[in-house]
């Protein structure tokens, strides 16, 4: 078997491949805190600047890698775009046939209209598109990002419980706060709940001291992006153990805090807000 490959152009393949990750890890917003809006800015960029490389660049099979990672950094802008600002099926049809357009008539400029652009020409987008990217990079940065606050109710009653055959406690869901998430800038940006911890203070007559704190509604159902200048609120309810066999309903002051080794002089929920653990001895 001939196993003659050219090395260079292995070599080439294996950029491709790592850039087409980079894109992708670059679009899961887990790295430079960038808002949606400035990420499909610089993708949309990144074509522009590497489609302009390739039509300039005349060596070896370097104008195919510049056509090939800007393709692939459209075809992220698209997937990036149509998942974060989720335009609805009319809006991903049209968008896909745009940019199917788009590239028969780039290839057919290319191929038939034998498009060329000259270094100075080029080099002058390529500066231009840095710039205009690097000052939306520094207006992101300083343009604010999104607040969560939550505000709690003072209290919680939870009713007696209906009776249960098989167990001696039920988990009573009740409503305690609301969380309100607010997008200071114009751009949109990536949305993610704190995450809520809470436990029982005061009390005896429970299993567990440890409660369920959550957000109201599926987080598959949840959109995690939020508009410019929006104010979203979500409800935060808590599943509060209640013996079966209790009488009379029972009154919880809810506190905000993360220290559940503390006793109260009566009943509490204490809800802890972010990464911090609760802390039980």
């Amino acid at each position: 078997m001939n196993f003659d490959i050219d090395s260079g152009k292995l070599l080439y393949a294996l950029g491709v491949v790592f850039a087409a990750a980079a894109f992708v890890y670059f679009v899961r917003d887990v790295v430079f805190g960038l808002s949606i809006t400035v990420k499909a800015a610089l993708l949309f960029a990144a074509f522009v600047a590497f489609f302009v490389a390739g039509v300039t660049v005349q060596r070896d099979v370097l104008d195919v890698v510049a056509f090939a990672l800007s393709g692939l950094s459209y075809v992220v802008f698209v997937g990036y775009v149509a998942l974060r600002y989720d335009p609805g099926e009319t809006g991903i049809f049209l968008l896909l046939a745009l940019s199917a357009a788009l590239f028969v008539a780039l290839g057919y400029a290319l191929r038939e209209r034998g498009l060329g652009l000259p270094v100075r020409t080029a080099a002058g987008v390529v500066v231009a598109l840095v710039l205009v990217s690097t000052v939306l990079v520094g207006v992101d940065a300083v343009g604010g990002g999104v607040t969560y606050e939550l505000q709690t109710n003072q209290s919680v009653t939870v009713d007696t419980p209906p009776a249960h055959p098989e167990a001696r406690y039920v988990e009573t869901r009740e409503r305690i706060g609301t969380m309100t998430v607010t997008n200071e800038f114009v751009f949109t940006r990536a949305m993610s709940l704190p995450r809520l911890q809470g436990c029982l203070a005061g009390v005896e007559d429970v299993p567990r001291r440890d409660v369920w704190v959550s957000y109201q509604g599926s987080d598959y159902n949840r959109d995690d992006t939020i508009a410019g200048g929006v104010t979203r609120q979500f409800s935060v309810e808590a599943d509060i153990p209640v013996d079966v066999n209790q009488t009379e309903s029972t009154t919880y002051t809810i506190e905000r805090g993360s220290d559940c080794t503390v006793d109260r002089s009566s009943p509490t929920l204490v809800v802890n807000v972010g990464e911090e653990d609760l802390r039980w001895d």
